[in-house]
């Protein structure tokens, strides 16, 4: 209807009256992202900072951390067609209620009311119909073969900055904030953490040992490569070690993104792992998420 105002221009016009808010936002944008991304990703985080009151502008926080993890995953959803454990799907699911996205992509894998509303082109419908069976046979499933050497630059940027930091701190020890120190070397490099949080008793193919079953597990991703996990008593707790754990991998002489098998949902799948040059011992930890569209993995669990 002529004169009615689009979601895109009350955010823009909200953010107008409040500049400060507007100028502490935008520095939660990733360096990656396009403008389209950005936008719909900065009204899920204005959406939500009421549901987390302890929240406050312009200062870090758990509650912070939280909600921009939670909209990193969501923008995942909708944008990549990744898959997170159900309880995690639900929750973005209703934190993203209402946020329309124009010609979101379409993902197969990509759980319903999760994705932005958009018309499909009819470009896309036309080679769905024609072509879609020999894609789909074709397709291989995890990341690009490129696509390791496409985020090594940045996580060579991100190993000086994790270097300088530690230095600047004394070293690598026990008593560090393990998260904060990843966060805001991250973020320095203009990016954004993603953690996922599942219960402990919710997982499986855990390592041999590990028999109890209370307190959560925590994954942290960054531009979908996995970098940590770490089991605590509660979600804070789990993050701070997954962190202790992701550092752990900058100690070296030099960080490498690699392809990696690893187990998700019970099935092998390819993922991309952020190595040191230290030979390992043992296997990763199941992952926790699978922020690759994947179309042999949903046609295995129908």
């Amino acid at each position: 209807m002529a004169g009615e105002k689009s979601e895109e221009d009350t955010v823009s016009e909200y953010l107008g009256q409040n500049p400060e808010l507007a100028q502490w936002v935008d520095t939660f944008r990733s360096y990656c992202e396009s403008n389209k991304q950005w936008v719909a990703r900065r009204e899920f985080i204005l959406r939500n900072m009421e549901a987390f009151p302890t929240l406050e502008h312009g200062v870090p926080s758990s509650s912070l951390d939280r909600l921009l993890s939670l909209s990193m995953v969501w923008a995942n959803t909708v944008f990549l067609g990744c898959c997170y454990p159900q309880a995690v799907m639900d929750k973005i699911k209703e934190m993203g209620d209402g946020i329309v996205v124009q010609d979101a992509p379409v993902h197969k894998t990509t759980k319903d009311g999760i994705q932005g509303r958009g018309k499909r082109s009819a470009t896309t419908e036309g080679e769905s119909d024609s072509g879609g069976k020999r894609a789909k046979s074709s397709r291989k499933s995890g990341p690009l073969p490129q696509a390791p050497a496409e985020h090594q630059p940045f996580f060579n940027r991100l190993y000086k900055a994790v270097a300088w930091k530690l230095v600047s701190a004394g070293g690598f020890g026990p008593n560090l904030d393990h998260f904060e120190i990843l966060r805001s070397c991250v973020e320095s490099c203009k990016e954004t953490m993603a953690c996922v949080y599942v219960p402990l008793k919710d997982i499986t193919g855990l390592p041999a040992g590990r028999t109890q079953k209370e307190g959560h597990v925590c994954e942290i991703r960054c531009q979908t490569v996995y970098i940590g996990t770490g089991y605590g008593r509660d979600e804070a707790a789990a993050k701070a070690m997954a962190s202790k754990e992701a550092l752990k991998v900058f100690q070296g002489r030099k960080v490498t993104v690699k392809i990696c098998r690893r187990r998700y949902n019970g099935k092998d799948v390819e993922d991309l792992v952020l190595l040191d040059e230290l030979p390992r011992s043992q296997g990763f930890p199941p992952a926790l998420s699978y922020p690759f569209q994947d179309e042999q993995l949903e046609e295995g669990s129908s």
